[in-house]
């Protein structure tokens, strides 16, 4: 919605299209709606569909699919992602993948050259870094009082939870008990609960009521893109040794929207600590030193690996017999690969003028291998 009222903003004003070129589908649209919409985006009626998983059913297609853009491109699947690129039925459009945090598998993909980089590394004009710690259970009563005070300048708190009900056999927290503890603890702030079960209404009605007068968001993971708030300046994650790299770089974006300080703290039991849980501690203890989602993501490739390049696996590790490609040696010769590569596709994009090569490749990797996307 947001990138829907963005695009007819400046597209429109600047009398580039005019507003009934540019649409969007979302799955919370009603049957009549969705279908009017994509009778218009097949036909090519509309020049821009700004849309959310919707945009991947079968029964949308394009008239002359030019460019696909995937913001946020963490949350989506490797045969999600080749399904949008696949709707230019056989023309392959041109592809931005965007996030602020790339996951393993995307990385080793732009060592690889699949994919060109562009990084950006600089914070909007104005913005603070974000303050981040690592608290275990038995400090929580420091984050109260720094909660207490950011609440009485005026500023506003989320706290994130990893799940809307309690897990008995998990023994994790749980928004839907936690913000009664919450209201409980400062009874006389607004206090509000968000969740992924909620319907799309409710969900937007809640945002709205923190945006404008509330004080305090308990909520699940829903908030982690798309959610902009300048005042919010406490994220607090709980059970924080639950969530992946890239998903705690994407909660703490949520705060330092504006020019005021803000903090992340990530609560965690003690019992992390005192089971001496090493590798948890070493990826939380990456996260709180540095603010660079990129950093992060690289950190994030030494701990999880990069999948199955070839195919659906987004972490992982690649079993080289010599290579390790965290040794800048190993991925200058790697890099010298992609060059060579780039060279001979370049020369013969479908191999017919080194068909032993050909025979080679197709013998390995059969139908998994795609030219056409390659070159």
């Amino acid at each position: 919605n947001q990138h829907f009222k963005n695009f007819q903003k400046f597209l429109v004003e600047t009398g580039f299209l005019t507003a009934d070129k540019i649409a969007l589908l979302t799955g919370g649209m009603t049957p009549s709606v969705k279908k009017k919409i994509k009778n218009l985006i097949k036909l090519g009626a509309v020049k821009i569909v700004i849309g959310t998983h919707a945009l991947l059913e079968e029964d949308v297609e394009f008239k002359n699919l030019g460019l696909v853009i995937v913001d946020e491109q963490h949350r989506f699947g490797v045969l999600q992602r080749k399904a949008l690129i696949e709707k230019g039925k056989g023309v392959f459009p041109h592809v931005f993948v965007m996030t602020a945090t790339p996951i393993p598998r995307t990385l080793a993909l732009t060592v690889y050259g699949d994919l060109d980089l562009s990084v950006l590394d600089e914070m909007p004009a104005g913005r603070k870094p974000i303050l981040t710690r690592l608290l275990y259970e038995s400090e929580k009563e420091r984050l109260y009082t720094l909660i207490r005070r950011e609440l009485e300048k005026g500023n506003k708190v989320y706290v994130i939870y990893p799940l809307i009900e309690e897990s008995e056999k998990l023994e994790l927290k749980a928004a839907t008990e936690e913000w009664k503890r919450w209201k409980e603890l400062f009874p006389d702030k607004k206090v509000l609960l968000l969740h992924g079960r909620m319907k799309d209404s409710e969900k937007q009605r809640v945002m709205e009521e923190f945006r404008q007068s509330g004080d305090i968001l308990v909520s699940t993971t829903v908030v982690e893109v798309g959610v902009d708030v300048p005042e919010a300046t406490v994220m607090v994650i709980e059970d924080a040794h639950r969530f992946g790299l890239a998903q705690l770089h994407q909660l703490r974006g949520r705060v330092g929207r504006g020019e005021r300080q803000s903090y992340c703290f990530l609560v965690v039991p003690d019992e992390v600590k005192n089971n001496g849980n090493r590798e948890t501690l070493k990826r939380l203890e990456v996260f709180v030193k540095t603010t660079d989602g990129f950093k992060i993501a690289e950190e994030d490739l030494k701990l999880r690996g990069s999948g199955n390049l070839l195919g659906t696996e987004q972490s992982g590790f690649l079993s080289f017999p010599l290579a390790d490609l965290n040794r800048a040696q190993d991925r200058a010769v790697l890099m010298q690969a992609r060059r060579d590569a780039q060279k001979i596709l370049v020369a013969t994009p479908d191999l017919s003028k080194l068909p032993n090569l050909k025979k080679l490749l197709l013998y390995r990797y059969g139908d998994k291998l795609d030219l056409g996307l390659v070159s």
